[in-house]
């Protein structure tokens, strides 16, 4: 821990529990966040969905999780019938509790992606970091042009967010995701691919598949459904003798799987604002082979072992990829390559130290205007 230590609220988005096996990137960023600043002796309080692991605060900083009626479909795009409204009330009454205990709080880290928390922040009297994880949303877009100043900072997780956010009004600062390179540790290498992450249309996993196939190569895919309907009609029909998947899988095991494999897909068909996958891969040593979206480029630009093509393109992404695996096998300094770099750039203890030095800026900061 570097100077005294925070009392930190951290605000997770609503959608799925804060635990293993992470339901997808944000999630795991929330959890590690949570778990590294209370390992540096902080004092961390999360405001997250029932069923989350560190709710050991208030009952106001439980927040109800979406619940599928028998008659919808489970979605990662939409909700189920009265949940907006259920989470709006909940939102209202922890951000109510922060208002009236503001003195127990430094900072708050925020990284929901519900517009309340930002909408709030003058009423609260906490000073605010908001990450943005995701491409702009109306509602934080909405909520950020109501409130600004010094107190209130704004991070993007690459420079291709942070463009994004600021064409519609928001400035943000670059702060990249991070990773736990004690926990993603290098692996020996295999014969098979690998695809892991949400397993959803904006993923496309099914063109990883065909992008194996067309090489002659095996695949396996591990991740959490989160869309049912393509799942069964793209993914599923593809699986067989050489397309395999494992289901979702808590974070050693996928380590493991993905230390053990030639090569890692990377598949995005949306912007994606960073791609948390890309690092993890690269911290086993694996090298990877994605589609040219969003931040994708620059997230791997200093790796040694990767290589992007455009989007869509499954013949240039067989080729790369088992181009990739060929000189993985022929070059065993590849590995150890690869995961050097990704230690120096995507280090979690490293990111901690330069989120610690930034909530405490935050929120020295606006105990310096109280003061004026």
């Amino acid at each position: 821990m570097t100077g005294r230590a925070l009392r930190v609220a951290v605000i997770a988005p609503s959608r799925h529990p804060i635990r293993q096996p992470h339901p997808g990137g944000l999630e795991a960023c929330v959890w590690e966040r949570v778990r590294g600043l209370r390992a540096r002796g902080h004092e961390v309080t999360l405001c997250g969905p029932d069923g989350s692991d560190f709710l050991d605060g208030p009952p106001e900083f439980v927040l109800p999780r979406p619940h599928w009626a028998s008659d919808e479909e489970p979605s990662d795009t939409a909700y189920p019938r009265g949940y907006l409204e259920r989470i709006d009330d909940a939102m209202e009454r922890a951000m109510g509790h922060l208002a009236r205990h503001r003195a127990r709080f430094d900072v708050i880290d925020n990284h929901s992606l519900h517009g309340a928390p930002i909408a709030w922040r003058d009423r609260v009297g906490i000073p605010m970091v908001t990450t943005l994880h995701t491409p702009p949303l109306p509602d934080m877009i909405a909520a950020a042009r109501s409130t600004a100043g010094a107190e209130h900072r704004f991070l993007s997780v690459s420079r291709h967010t942070a463009r994004e956010w600021d064409a519609a009004g928001v400035e943000s600062t670059v702060f990249p995701n991070g990773v736990d390179t004690d926990r993603w540790t290098a692996g020996p290498g295999g014969d098979r691919w690998v695809w892991f992450g949400r397993i959803v249309p904006e993923k496309a996993p099914h063109l990883a598949i065909d992008a194996a196939l067309l090489a002659g190569k095996r695949i396996v895919l591990a991740g959490r459904v989160g869309d049912a309907e393509y799942f069964e009609t793209e993914v599923r029909p593809r699986l067989g003798s050489q397309a395999r998947y494992v289901g979702a899988l808590r974070q050693s095991a996928l380590a493991r799987l993905v230390g053990r494999s030639a090569v890692a897909l990377v598949t995005p068909m949306w912007d994606e604002p960073f791609g948390l996958v890309l690092a993890e891969t690269l911290a086993t040593g694996t090298p990877l082979a994605a589609f040219d979206a969003g931040g994708v480029r620059e997230v791997v630009a200093a790796a040694p072992g990767a290589m992007v093509v455009s989007r869509g393109d499954i013949d240039s992404l067989a080729l790369a990829a088992a181009e990739l695996a060929e000189r993985s096998a022929l070059e065993p300094g590849l590995r150890v390559q690869i995961r050097a770099a990704a230690v120096a750039q995507f280090s979690l203890e490293r990111r901690h130290t330069q989120l610690e030095g930034l909530l405490a800026s935050v929120s020295v900061g606006a105990q310096r205007l109280e003061v004026a």
